[in-house]
């Protein structure tokens, strides 16, 4: 007992009057700040007390995340429940755990493409090149084509050039003729002017290229010359598009989730349940998705197959039902109609979604 006098008096000697976060007075015996959690210590901080904590709050949250994980696979449901029903000290937030989740989803889906890419042999590759490639013609058949045009009084050659040869100048509308049509078709004609313009010149700085065109240097000629350029660009590598959209996915979906979850709270608005319950149980059944995906993207990148998604949707279809008939408590024909019903709204929603994503994603690439 004499031995813990010591530590109990270096321990009090750093205890503060009130607390360095929020300020409120505190008491000798206060260990922890009553209104914000911080502990009542005004002790420098030492490597050794920033480890600590870092690790204890590592190691709590690990605890955590292996309970979160253990309940949302194995008792569909019962984490939402326990959440709303004021029981969340025990598992992870749902918003960080699904960022989590999907994170790992996204990174792990990029890479099964790329190493897929890179799975293709040369060989393979010098297939793909000539099967894109047009055949040649035999000379007799362009003998014929050539004699039977001449009849005509015409030639292949003024027939190709009439027919295939267009230039910028095909598509260039003057200023003046802009300023008289509507934003829309002046947004759809001014693109497609400078996305040829850009194609064939391969200018690629806008000042220059709005000089050469006679257009007003505005900000918003610019910024659309700019994405005529990134579309020629995205034309030619198209993974670079599919890379930076694919990073942005887990925010999209985040920012997806709560519309999807006021649907959700329309078709369940005779039960008791409030907006902010039906949006934990989106994110929740939305992570243990991407959860299945990263186990099926695992499955097929050990196994060498591609099976492993569709796999994931079938398990996710029954898991889904699951949820909702233990989460919602609602009989099974009223659980089947409703998720039918929500399935369908779903992949409505997500449609436009990935609609409105993708242009502006591009927009602001």
């Amino acid at each position: 007992m004499k031995r813990s006098l010591p530590g109990r008096q270096s321990v009090l000697k750093y205890r503060g009057e009130k607390c360095q976060n929020c300020h409120i007075p505190l008491e000798k015996s206060d260990q922890f700040c009553p209104n914000c959690g911080q502990i009542n210590s005004t002790k420098k901080l030492t490597f050794d007390d920033f480890f600590n904590e870092f690790f204890s709050g590592l190691l709590a949250y690990d605890s955590r995340f292996q309970r979160t994980l253990r309940v949302m696979l194995f008792k569909p449901g019962k984490i939402s429940r326990d959440y709303i029903d004021g029981k969340r000290m025990r598992y992870a937030n749902p918003f960080r755990f699904y960022l989590s989740a999907s994170i790992i989803f996204f990174l792990l889906f990029n890479y099964s493409i790329h190493s897929e890419n890179d799975m293709i042999g040369p060989r393979d590759r010098d297939m793909v090149e000539l099967a894109g490639k047009t055949p040649p013609i035999p000379p007799e058949a362009l003998d014929s084509v050539n004699a039977a045009l001449a009849k005509e009084n015409l030639s292949l050659d003024k027939l190709k050039l009439d027919t295939v040869q267009k230039t910028y100048k095909d598509y260039y509308i003057s200023q003046k003729t802009v300023d008289t049509m509507s934003n829309l078709s002046a947004l759809f004609k001014k693109f497609n002017l400078y996305y040829e313009f850009q194609d064939e010149t391969g200018i690629a700085t806008p000042d220059r290229a709005l000089d050469s065109l006679k257009h007003d240097q505005t900000n918003y000629n610019h910024w659309l010359y700019k994405k005529a350029v990134d579309a020629n660009v995205f034309k030619n590598n198209p993974g670079l598009f599919i890379d930076y959209f694919i990073s942005k996915l887990p925010f999209i979906i985040f920012f997806y989730l709560p519309v999807f979850a006021l649907f959700i709270w329309l078709l369940y608005m005779r039960r008791n349940f409030n907006y902010m319950e039906h949006l934990i149980f989106a994110f929740h059944v939305q992570t243990t998705l991407f959860v299945f995906y990263i186990v099926g993207l695992t499955f097929d990148l050990i196994a060498s197959l591609n099976v492993g998604i569709t796999m994931a949707n079938i398990v996710f279809a029954v898991y889904l039902y699951k949820s909702m008939r233990n989460f919602y408590r609602q009989r099974r024909v009223k659980t089947i109609l409703k998720f039918i019903i929500l399935n369908l709204i779903f992949f409505t929603l997500a449609t436009i979604a990935v609609f409105i994503s993708l242009l502006a994603s591009f927009s602001i690439y």
